[in-house]
């Protein structure tokens, strides 16, 4: 009788086990963003590209239209990750290059000691008291941990040209910074909102990973996006601070007010719309 009893507690056990192994969170499996492949650009010449200008904006992630690259936050979520995470785990792995902050033409990829110390986290300078005589301070280096949530805002590099073979203006991203909110040696944050650039990656290098990382859709569950959709899509919200131009200034070095400046990088966005459609008589 015993040995009957025992038997039947490990088959519900083991009955358990599988049932346990076997549980799906939802109703389908999802294994079409996982294993989705991305769209080639269409082959672009030379000569069939009569217009192009070189754009740097800035995505603001504290507005709400952002907030599906900002969340979730990290641990959240098993399905997803914010966009900072997807790229610092892809530049961990190798799958992905890191290029110098001040390098936007991605000429001096960092090592991955480099990209340590820049993208993954910060030695601050704090004064400490001696616990013994004679009480002075002295300066100690903390180690401070990288927090993703510190990332405020994403820097773009673009060039939008029109291609007169297909008559359409059109827009590729050529490549990304995650920006933080610069510190000063204790850490403390330096008044201004002050921005500091972590590191640019090169977008059609990271276009396979983005097409495979999900991104929330607010409106339907079952319709899943990536964040090759949102970039590509244009589901984003930004703010023109640079052209290129002869002087290669920024917007905010001749619009001082910030009102101007965004006056001023409205007034870019709108010549371009303008530069298309004057193309067409009617």
């Amino acid at each position: 009788m015993k040995k009957f009893f025992l038997m039947l507690v490990l088959f519900a056990f083991a009955a358990g086990s599988v049932n346990a192994q076997n549980v799906l969170d939802g109703v389908y499996v999802k294994e079409n963003n996982p294993a989705r492949r991305v769209i080639p650009y269409t082959y672009l010449r030379e000569a069939d590209v009569m217009w192009a200008k070189r754009i740097w904006r800035h995505i603001d992630l504290n507005e709400k239209i952002n907030a599906p690259l900002r969340y979730p936050k990290t641990g959240d979520t098993k399905d997803r990750k914010n966009l900072i995470n997807v790229m610092m785990d892809a530049v961990k792995e190798g799958s992905l290059t890191a290029y110098d902050p001040q390098d936007d033409e991605f000429t001096l990829p960092m090592t991955q000691e480099q990209f340590s110390k820049v993208g993954g986290a910060d030695s601050i300078q704090i004064k400490v008291t001696r616990a013994e005589p004679p009480y002075d301070e002295y300066d100690s280096t903390v180690f401070r941990a990288f927090n993703p949530d510190d990332v405020v805002q994403y820097r773009l590099k673009e060039e939008w040209f029109f291609d007169k073979q297909r008559s359409e203006l059109k827009c590729r991203i050529i490549g990304m910074c995650p920006m933080t909110l610069a510190r000063d040696q204790e850490g403390n944050l330096i008044e201004g909102g002050q921005k500091k650039l972590l590191f640019w990656i090169y977008y059609p290098e990271a276009r396979r990973i983005f097409a495979n990382a999900e991104v929330a859709n607010r409106f339907n569950s079952a319709q899943r996006m990536t964040f090759e959709d949102v970039f590509q899509k244009r589901m984003f919200n930004s703010y023109i601070i640079k052209e290129d131009n002869v002087y290669n200034r920024r917007v905010d070095d001749y619009k001082v007010n910030p009102l101007d400046a965004l006056l001023e990088s409205e007034r870019i966005k709108q010549d371009m719309i303008n530069f298309e459609i004057d193309l067409w008589e009617y």
